[in-house]
């Protein structure tokens, strides 16, 4: 019930789609493999009693060469921990049960992280309020669990409570708080709190509208389109600053540039877009 025969044909919704809720044990075995024999039934019996807290996924590497060679897979038996889409954690050759034991313990989320997954899931429902009591709870059970405390600290920001975010991320230890999803909240927590200081909108534009050289007005609105992901709007008012004065302010516009194409990532259209355009202004 809990272990199944897979190939490329299903690989994508039996082990990528499935890992999202739930760790997939993937074993790249070959009928011929004597050390395969061995560790196969003791992953089956096992996947059998932990009942579903990790699927087992038997992948025949000779039948599946190119998926074999996709996860790097050097010799067999080759055993690969998948969650959330990613390898988390692998082992080649036949270990015995109890090595095998510990491997799974690694792998399979503790209460914490499972009160983490489900206070997500609320979330994403639309109940931010019951999502940080269940996170709370996360944290409560395990100090250590970093993802947990990214995440109340995202729900934080979003809840209109920067400071309180900020000193959870705080909380991290220096690597975490080097972390792509980390530097990027702090990032909105910025833009967000440099656009609340400011005059409001309508006040801006009169200024622009009266002063074709305000360009701290300028900079002003654009900051407010940014923290209401207007983007569009907030790049042509910092071009339009760039185009008047490079350098103006310590090259402000620059930076806030640079800052909101960290927070969309490369691959965002817009960035791209943009990016050519600050390259010609600057050339």
């Amino acid at each position: 019930m809990y272990s199944k025969d897979v190939s490329a044909q299903n690989f994508q919704a039996e082990v990528i789609d499935k890992s999202r809720t739930v760790p997939v044990v993937v074993d790249f075995w070959a009928p011929w493999c004597g050390p395969c024999r061995i560790l196969k039934p003791i992953l089956e019996k096992l996947a059998e009693e932990y009942q579903g807290k990790f699927i087992l996924a038997k992948v025949n590497a000779d039948e599946n060469q190119a998926l074999a060679g996709q996860f790097g897979v050097r010799g067999i038996p080759s055993v690969k921990a998948v969650y959330n889409g990613k390898i988390i954690n692998e082992f080649s050759g036949a270990l015995p049960e109890p090595a095998v034991r510990e491997f799974l313990e690694r792998i399979i989320p503790n209460e914490s992280e499972i009160k983490r997954q489900e206070a997500m899931a609320i979330y994403g429902r639309g109940d931010r309020q019951t999502a940080l009591a269940w996170l709370d709870k996360a944290i409560e059970l395990d100090g250590n669990n970093y993802n947990a405390k990214i995440n109340k600290a995202t729900l934080l920001f979003e809840n209109d409570e920067p400071q309180a975010a900020k000193d959870l991320i705080a909380e991290l230890p220096a690597n975490m708080q080097l972390a792509e999803t980390v530097k990027e909240l702090l990032t909105k927590i910025e833009l967000a709190e440099r656009a609340h200081a400011l005059p409001d909108k309508q006040t801006l534009i009169t200024q622009i509208q009266e002063d074709g050289m305000n360009l701290q007005a300028r900079l002003d609105l654009a900051n407010h389109y940014i923290n209401e992901q207007a983007y569009d709007e907030a790049f042509k008012l910092l071009f339009d600053v760039l185009k008047k004065d490079r350098h103006y302010n310590d090259d402000i516009a620059r930076k806030t540039l640079l800052s909101v194409f960290t927070l969309l990532g490369p691959q965002d259209a817009r960035v791209r877009t943009a990016r050519k355009t600050l390259a010609s202004l600057l050339n």
